[in-house]
């Protein structure tokens, strides 16, 4: 078991080494990146990653605080669901009505990869390479579908 201060630093360790690994890959198109926090330009619409001492996630979240306006965002993206599956594959979850960590209804597309830990760095490696081939992914649909979501703006 960690303390709350060696956890903080680890995981600032793992993100850290995250951030250089990604700063080495380019985006999908001409306006600059920030991959650790990934700027959709859309409010309410989020790319999320995340990683803790069972899995690495990465997920799409439409947070709006009016659900009719998250089913709309989330209508569009299964209007680009076969453009979505070719880029970023298959293997996503589609949830249309869920709730966030705080009891808040969200959609949400999300892909999760399961038993690995950040705190054992012999885990870091998988970890790293399932969430930068799932955020480049991301970034690649967004370059050819984001202008379908500026009405969202």
């Amino acid at each position: 078991m960690y303390s709350k201060e060696e956890a903080s630093q680890i995981r600032k360790k793992f993100w850290g080494s995250f951030g250089r690994y990604m700063k080495l890959h380019p985006p999908a198109g001409e306006r600059p990146v920030n991959w650790l926090n990934y700027k959709t330009g859309i409010s309410k619409l989020i790319f999320k990653t995340d990683a803790n001492n069972k899995s690495a996630l990465i997920r799409i979240e439409m947070n709006a605080p009016d659900t009719d306006i998250q089913h709309l965002m989330f209508e569009q993206f299964e209007e680009f669901k076969p453009l979505f599956e070719s880029v970023a594959g298959t293997d996503w979850y589609w949830l249309k009505d869920v709730f966030d960590e705080h009891g808040r209804p969200v959609c949400r597309i999300e892909k999760r990869l399961e038993n690995v830990s950040i705190f054992r760095e012999d885990s870091w490696p998988e970890m790293i390479g399932f969430l930068k081939e799932s955020l480049c992914a991301l970034d690649e649909f967004w370059e050819d579908a984001r202008h379908a979501f500026e009405l969202f703006k």
